[in-house]
């Protein structure tokens, strides 16, 4: 017999599908939806952006388990990085694919293939394996958390967007910095496998939530798709960060290897911005960069990605072997990183909703964010649990202050037609500067523990602990507590040059916040812009569409 939730869900998304559609014109609503239609559309979007952000980070506390399973102890790095670069070249596809066929049906399918890559990814039995169903979920993931922004947009208008945006960044961060915290209880108590399993149900449940309530848009209008431009985009992001991850590390900076990566990416690039000036619809509409707002968010993204995942990839580190927690311990340590985000991003979202007005929050919350890590640098074995839980909690409620605004404010700059690609162009640049991040951080922190252990141990017990891997726990419950605090000591001071790095990186961005123009959001909707180019797109000589909906257009907010 169904349980009562179960029966819940069942009735309420039922009785969802079958209210009016809202009248979508193009691809958004001419008006706000129903609240409640619009709540039971936002519940399947927050699911499946909630899976694809928690994949971002739940690993990070497994990793150590899973090289003890599946060996491979040189590939770690992999098993995040595939699924970064994996969301990173498909989200501007996801957001441009979406404008031109609507959003529902390439929605589901990047829940399903996230759902098939998490699946693929429990069963593996060796890290090349991993590594490359973790990859088929980054092609999901890129999907599930563009596409959720935009559909929220299209329902809503742009001022209460503020507060579903708000929700959405309080999910993000939260869903980042929680994690760890859930990749160490399966740890811990079942197998790392579970990491990868927890998402199949949490996937059906928002498959068919988002299924059954995302309005439907059928379209007859001809379009091309820009494949060239899709291509080097991917292959010179992907060259870029190689060349991140392995520089200083794998192979030297000088090296042919390196020196290779960086002249194709050059290349790639550079021959990306002559296809995309002469692509009919191009996957990185270059007149995008037009538009200060949108011009001035990416960058913010980009710098705010590459502190953000650079720092939450290594607090766990610094947690679990400095001050001795486990991982089901660390991750709990980084609930205060959670608590300031969710607070900060929140009540941002409500503040935006009541005035219209945003520019202040991002330099707040890149200002705030620089001070946290700047504490975070000064950290110590001697630190106590309670000052690393302000430091996180100050750079959490900075970045809940930044997160989701710059992509309300692009939505509320650019024309309709270019909502996907720009939101999907946002979070790219996010997702870039994410990449690099780890990659940067990664090659800084080994350069620095190897300058560590040699001033700090006997060459024989540094080559010792270096080469432990996952078995470090063990390695050093052998060595005599002198050269056991010798290590600790070394790791943290690695680890904090680390976090001071980060500060004037997302200096950066509290300069670059300056600069984003000075708007008041909309009370109303969109729909006379989207009107006129339905019009454009229906105009004689083209093609119809229509949408999968009898219910007819509401009249304009």
């Amino acid at each position: 017999m169904p349980s009562a939730p179960a029966t819940a869900l069942s009735t309420a998304v039922r009785k969802a599908a079958s209210m009016p559609s809202p009248a979508p014109t193009g691809q958004a609503a001419a008006a706000d939806a129903p609240p409640q239609r619009v709540g039971l559309i936002f519940t399947g979007l927050i699911l499946a952006m909630l899976l694809a952000v928690l994949d971002q980070t739940i690993v990070a506390t497994a990793l150590p388990t899973i090289v003890t399973d599946l060996g491979g102890l040189n590939h770690l790095s992999w098993v995040v990085t595939a699924y970064l670069l994996g969301v990173t070249v498909t989200t501007p596809l996801y957001g441009k694919i979406g404008d031109q066929f609507g959003r529902k049906p390439i929605f589901l399918a990047a829940i399903g293939i996230f759902l098939v890559g998490s699946l693929l990814s429990g069963t593996s039995n060796s890290m090349a394996q991993l590594i490359a169903w973790r990859a088929v979920q980054g092609v999901g993931g890129g999907g599930l958390m563009v596409l959720a922004q935009a559909i929220i947009a299209d329902v809503v208008s742009p001022r209460q967007r503020a507060r579903y945006q708000g929700y959405f960044g309080a999910v993000f961060g939260g869903a980042s910095v929680a994690g760890p915290l859930i990749g160490g209880f399966f740890t811990d108590h079942l197998s790392w496998r579970y990491v990868f399993y927890v998402n199949l149900p949490l996937g059906i449940i928002a498959l068919a939530v988002a299924a059954a309530t995302i309005p439907s848009v059928r379209r007859r209008v001809s379009h091309s798709i820009d494949y060239l431009g899709f291509a080097l985009l991917s292959a010179g992001v992907t060259c870029l960060v190689l060349l991140t991850t392995w520089a200083g590390g794998q192979y030297a900076w000088g090296s042919p290897m390196i020196l290779s990566l960086a002249a194709a990416a050059t290349v790639l690039l550079v021959a990306l911005t002559f296809v995309e000036r002469r692509a009919a619809e191009p996957v990185l509409p270059l007149r995008l960069f037009r538009d200060r707002t949108f011009a001035v968010a990416s960058g913010i993204g980009f710098v705010v990605g590459f502190g953000m995942f650079g720092v939450i990839s290594f607090l766990p580190l610094f947690l679990q072997i400095v001050t001795g927690s486990s991982a089901t311990g660390s991750g709990l340590q980084l609930l205060p990183l959670m608590g300031g985000l969710l607070v900060t991003s929140i009540a941002s979202g409500q503040v935006i909703a009541r005035t219209g007005h945003y520019r202040v929050f991002p330099i707040l919350g890149t200002g705030i964010a620089m001070i946290g890590m700047f504490l975070l640098s000064t950290m110590s074995p001697d630190t106590s649990a309670a000052t690393v839980s302000v430091y996180m909690a100050v750079i959490g409620g900075g970045l809940g202050l930044v997160m989701q605004v710059i992509v309300l404010a692009v939505q509320s700059s650019v024309a309709a037609r270019d909502m996907g690609a720009a939101t999907a162009n946002v979070n790219f640049f996010r997702s870039v500067g994410g990449s690099i991040g780890v990659a940067v951080f990664g090659a800084v922190f080994n350069a620095q523990l190897s300058g560590e252990l040699a001033a700090r141990l006997p060459a024989d017990v540094a080559a010792q602990v270096t080469q432990a891997g996952a078995n470090i726990s063990a390695v050093l419950g052998r060595l005599p507590a002198a050269l056991r605090l010798d290590y600790v000591t070394g790791v943290a001071e690695a680890l904090t040059t680390v976090f001071l790095l980060a500060v004037p990186v997302v200096a950066i961005g509290f300069a670059i916040a300056w600069m984003l123009p000075n708007l008041q959001l909309r009370s109303t909707g969109v729909s006379e812009e989207l009107a006129r180019e339905t019009e454009a797109a229906v105009a004689p000589g083209a093609t119809t569409m229509s949408v999968a909906s009898a219910s007819p257009p509401a009249d304009p907010a």
